[in-house]
């Protein structure tokens, strides 16, 4: 072999495999690497693998990936067994864990402590596992922030759900059979998914309103069309989200918010506290006040709900209120949020590459010391 062969067939070798295979959650259509993104990663000197099928969900198919410079295998094992780096939007199987190179790294949404098979499978093939999930809230990270950018999808697509569910127009309409006045709607929660619900409800021609209990979200509310609804109780915490409340200003807000409530049309509610259930803002005693047609999208279904009578992944019906628990909304728009996911990883796992396209860690950097799971000891 001679010496320029030679250093081809080494830097070749060096080249970090970076792989994705299939999402095996029930209805997830999202993906973690787009042919826009795969493109970028083997210009920056990556070989990709994927499963075939990868991207059939989004509407990305194989060719694309082809034409991308990916490389299409027909098996999940071949690819998983081989990559350096996998990405994925929610967390593989232990079982498919199990089949991952000893040491490689997993980019996702992964939850470890969710389930103690799963991290168990992370810990026992050493793999090191950075659920963007954990990722700090700092400026630099908002471009692999994965909560933010998927949460606008969902409150997007849970003001289109209680549209399509309302007995009401949301606009105002002047017919010839007389004036229809608009609906007037309440966005509980003012996070990524709050406001992006409060844009769309004032596109659609509603009345609109945003309650937070952080006062801090008066502006951006306002700023968006939305009236902001001062119930007089004040949750500010840290990192941009709200601290649980004290009993007694629960009990303030839930008086306080009940009898606001009789005469909203619509309700979506986003609140949420990381790392906890979400917590319980609209009781069934204050559905029970709410005029009959009245609709409640409740996007912590997922966590718990904000509504006491929410169940997840159902629609149900209580004294002429209809009240949805959606589920996953973010994938229920797959091509957009793959593409914001996609990014957003993309971001992240360029932190993880050298200018030749090689795997390293700089634990020196906060967004990887901070995200990786199970944590690093200090120094």
């Amino acid at each position: 072999m001679t010496d320029t062969a030679e250093q081809a067939a080494q830097a070749t070798a060096a080249k970090v495999i970076i792989g994705a295979v299939r999402e095996t959650a029930a209805g997830e259509r999202r993906v973690a690497l787009t042919p826009e993104t795969c493109k970028k990663l083997v210009a920056a000197g990556a070989t990709v693998r994927i499963e075939r099928g990868l991207g059939s969900g989004a509407h990305a198919a194989d060719a694309a990936y082809a034409d991308a410079g990916a490389e299409v295998h027909d098996s999940a094992d071949a690819v998983l067994g081989s990559a350096d780096i996998v990405v994925c939007v929610q967390p593989p199987p232990a079982a498919a864990i199990a089949t991952m190179k000893s040491g490689a790294v997993l980019v996702g949404m992964l939850q470890p402590q969710g389930d103690a098979a799963r991290g168990e499978a992370i810990q026992a093939r050493g793999i090191v596992a950075f659920p963007l999930e954990r990722l700090p809230r700092t400026t630099r990270a908002q471009a692999m922030d994965i909560l933010s950018s998927q949460a606008g999808m969902a409150g997007y697509k849970a003001m289109l759900i209680a549209a399509q569910l309302a007995p009401k127009f949301f606009p105002m309409l002047t017919t010839a059979a007389g004036t229809i006045r608009p609906s007037k709607v309440l966005v509980i929660g003012a996070g990524v998914a709050g406001l992006q619900a409060i844009a769309t409800a004032k596109r659609l021609g509603a009345q609109v309103e945003g309650f937070d209990v952080r006062p801090e979200t008066r502006e951006q509310i306002e700023s968006l069309g939305g009236k902001f609804l001062d119930l007089g109780v004040s949750a500010a915490g840290e990192g941009g989200y709200a601290r649980q409340l004290t009993d007694e200003e629960r009990a303030l807000q839930q008086q306080r918010l009940a009898d606001h409530l009789k005469n909203v049309d619509v309700i979506v509610a986003t609140a949420a506290v990381p790392g906890r259930p979400a917590p319980k803002i609209v009781s069934a005693a204050m559905v029970a006040g709410m005029k009959p047609g009245s609709v409640i999208v409740d996007l912590a279904a997922e966590t718990g709900g904000n509504c006491e009578l929410t169940r997840p992944g159902e629609i149900v019906m209580h004294d002429g209120v209809t009240v949805s628990g959606p589920l996953n909304l973010a994938s229920s728009g797959a091509m957009h949020a793959s593409d914001m996911f996609a990014r957003n990883v993309f971001n992240f796992v360029s932190l993880l590459l050298d200018k030749q396209g090689a795997l390293r860690f700089d634990w020196n950097d906060e967004l990887l010391a901070k995200t990786v799971w199970p944590e690093r000891a200090a120094g």
